[in-house]
């Protein structure tokens, strides 16, 4: 007799995702003031800027989008244990996220080991991951919300 799977569905799937979509750094206790100070200080960190082009990006895309493709960028070129062009994997234009990442010490796990104090030669944890991906978002809502 062949067993049958059930896979148990929600209702309301869209609302699921979404929550955790708008999930930012502080609903995850977070505190990254002293972060944040530390990069204002580093004249290449505080450079980086969303240009206007960015900023219409994100408002065509909006802010959900913006963090999947974050996630997805951290998960596939900052997260692995092993990097083939670690600290060249990240450019520097062409997305917000790859400018948020330089802005922020997330562009590769050098950099990320220094400004985060989480070492590289491991692949990073998913807490990890959420980590870099609610300060590369506390950045981008930083920036769009600057009037220019």
């Amino acid at each position: 007799m062949e067993s049958k799977k059930y896979v148990q569905l929600s209702l309301f799937p869209e609302e699921e995702e979404i929550s955790m979509e708008k999930e930012t750094a502080t609903e995850c206790n977070y505190d990254l003031s002293g972060l944040f100070e530390r990069l204002s200080k580093s004249d290449f960190r505080s450079r980086f800027h969303l240009s206007k082009k960015d900023k219409e990006y994100i408002a065509e895309k909006g802010l959900v989008t913006i963090r999947k493709h974050a996630q997805d960028f951290v998960a596939k070129r900052l997260a692995p244990v092993e990097i083939p062009n670690d600290g060249k994997q990240t450019p520097m234009k062409g997305h917000p996220v790859f400018l948020a990442q330089h802005a922020t010490g997330c562009c590769c796990r050098g950099c990320f080991s220094k400004w985060h104090n989480i070492p590289a030669g491991r692949e990073l944890s998913k807490e990890e991951q959420q980590y870099a991906v609610a300060v590369l978002m506390t950045w981008i809502e930083k920036e769009y919300s600057k009037v220019k």
